[in-house]
């Protein structure tokens, strides 16, 4: 059989391929055979303006999926769904009346065409529940300002190149703003939290002010409350205030330390709605301390940067710390002190506090407890999502963690040995996918580079220092996906090497992807580490 439209894989690290393709129609028609016939091991598929990424569980599964891709014809036309969403909206918006100028439309006509074609979400964004919408009328094509706002409001209606799309959350933004809706476009509550999903046929309609519903008209699936009256049950990220169904006594967070957050192994395959994996960076450190109190691999634990956790039992638990090299100190309520080991499962009795020291080595220590966290679960996941907003928020002093059931029959492990970091700690390593956009050198001065980690760090990614990489071509690449490894580079030279927080899409190219294995050692590097690279198969790690 004959292939019209022209198809080129590239290497994403390890687990994930970004298939190339002539423009927006090849890109919809094989998202939609993907989403239809799943191929094996298949975790994400994101659609972006001319490209797919598509991600594996396993990376033995990745030649595979290069085989099936290379079998499908993506100039076949998708099958258009029929799930249609109409939305109101407010034709107010501060860049309206620019709008007109810029398209030599009145302000009515504006509205008649933003309202007269339907509109289909190709793609998702930045944020959860963000969809560039696609098919509009061709003269609505505006330019994105040239200076983006700090601040766009949750529900504004906006305009950007040939899209349009709604902002579901307050977010910064240089789309123009020409009206403003009620619709609630993400909420963790529904079955389906986007009200907008790839493929959504979307109708906007015009009306002179908006219909505010209750909240429990949103969990009914209805146009949610405007922007900011939803009350707080609703929030993505809001902590339950009463204890979780089968959950007994658990801990009160006394310090929380620099930094400290619940996360198990996160929230996979839902990139296309926006939503990164998020879950423990070091996931060995996380599944170690896991298996030494006899709990489920992913089971919440609390992952905290810096040391300084301070935790007082309720009731009696068995805990391990694993990760980072604390020091920990068991203090007692007539204060005597003892010291439990590190990898290594002991007992907190009620009404002990632990107190972790600053690491000697390592930046994030894992506390897991018999039963695990219950906190509760956002899109299947108990993690805090940093760039996203979803899952419990950050510990703070006075935070009630409740337990949940140890698992039956589980017995808690032997004492473990602490994982050692290298210095320089080296990471291997694939090229690609846009190592072309650098000079022939680019590669090799990567790998032959002591790379600093900058104290700009955190759990969206690693800034590292050292010398800039030179460019072969100028502007930015049309926004695609992205995975955690991927070391992209913006154009100050300077890699940052992506972690689970990071955003789904990204418009800087992305010289390399560290392989899956080595990430869980990045997350252990605290500012000013020192990182080598090493090309995958090079024998140099």
């Amino acid at each position: 059989m004959s292939r019209p439209a022209e198809l080129v894989l590239r290497p994403v690290g390890d687990r994930a391929l970004l298939v190339e393709l002539p423009g927006l129609p090849e890109v919809l028609s094989l998202q939609a055979h993907l989403q239809e016939h799943p191929v094996e091991g298949q975790a994400d598929v994101v659609a972006a303006a001319c490209t797919v990424l598509v991600t594996v569980r396993e990376a033995r599964q990745i030649d595979a999926l290069a085989a099936r891709l290379r079998s499908i014809d993506p100039s076949l036309p998708s099958e258009q769904g029929d799930s249609l969403v109409t939305i109101e909206v407010q034709y107010d918006g501060v860049d309206l009346a620019d709008v007109a100028r810029r398209t030599g439309l009145s302000e009515e006509a504006v509205v008649s065409a933003h309202t007269g074609t339907p509109w289909v979400a190709a793609f998702g964004g930045f944020a959860p529940g963000f969809a560039y919408l696609t098919g509009g009328d061709p003269r609505l094509e505006v330019p994105r300002r040239h200076s983006p706002r700090t601040a766009v409001p949750a529900g504004s209606v906006a305009l950007a190149g040939p899209y349009s799309a709604v902002y579901p959350r307050e977010s910064p933004g240089g789309w123009q703003l020409i009206g403003r809706t009620a619709a609630v476009l993400w909420d963790t509550h529904r079955a389906e939290p986007a009200l907008i999903r790839p493929g959504t046929t979307v109708r906007f309609t015009a009306v002179r002010e908006l219909v505010q519903i209750s909240a429990q008209g949103m969990h009914d699936g209805g146009l949610s409350a405007a922007p900011g009256t939803a009350d707080a049950s609703v929030v993505p990220g809001s902590a339950a205030s009463t204890r979780p169904a089968g959950a007994q006594g658990g801990l009160t967070v006394v310090d929380p330390g620099l930094y400290s957050t619940v996360q198990d192994l996160g929230r996979p395959g839902l990139m296309d709605l926006g939503v990164a994996g998020a879950g423990a960076l070091d996931r060995a450190a996380l599944r170690q301390a896991n298996r030494l109190v006899g709990n489920p691999a992913g089971s919440a634990v609390i992952e905290s940067l810096n040391g300084g956790l301070a935790l007082e039992a309720e009731e009696d638990h068995v805990l391990a710390v694993t990760g980072a090299e604390v020091d920990l100190t068991v203090s007692t309520p007539d204060g005597v002190e003892h010291s439990p080991s590190l990898c290594a499962p002991f007992l907190l009795r009620s009404g002990e506090v632990l107190r972790q020291s600053p690491p000697v080595a390592g930046l994030r220590a894992y506390t897991a407890v018999r039963g695990g966290f219950a906190a509760e679960q956002v899109l299947g996941s108990r993690s805090t999502d940093s760039l996203s907003g979803l899952g419990p928020p950050a510990l703070m002093r006075g935070t009630a963690l409740p337990v949940g059931q140890e698992r039956p029959g589980s017995a808690v492990g032997g004492p473990e040995a602490p994982r050692r970091a290298g210095s320089p700690e080296v990471l291997r390593v694939v090229p690609g996918p846009r190592d072309a956009w650098f000079d022939d050198g680019a590669v090799a001065l990567l790998c032959g580079t002591d790379w600093a980690v900058s104290a700009q760090s955190n759990r969206i990614g690693l800034r590292l220092t050292g010398p800039a990489l030179t460019r072969m071509r100028e502007g930015e690449l049309p926004s695609e996906g992205t995975v955690r490894g991927a070391l992209q580079v913006p154009p100050s030279g300077l890699p940052l090497l992506f972690l689970a927080d990071h955003p789904v899409t990204g418009g800087y190219p992305v010289i390399a992807v560290v392989v899956s294995a080595d990430l869980d050692r990045a997350a252990q590097l605290p500012p000013g580490a020192l990182i080598r690279f090493a090309l995958a198969g090079s024998g140099s790690a």
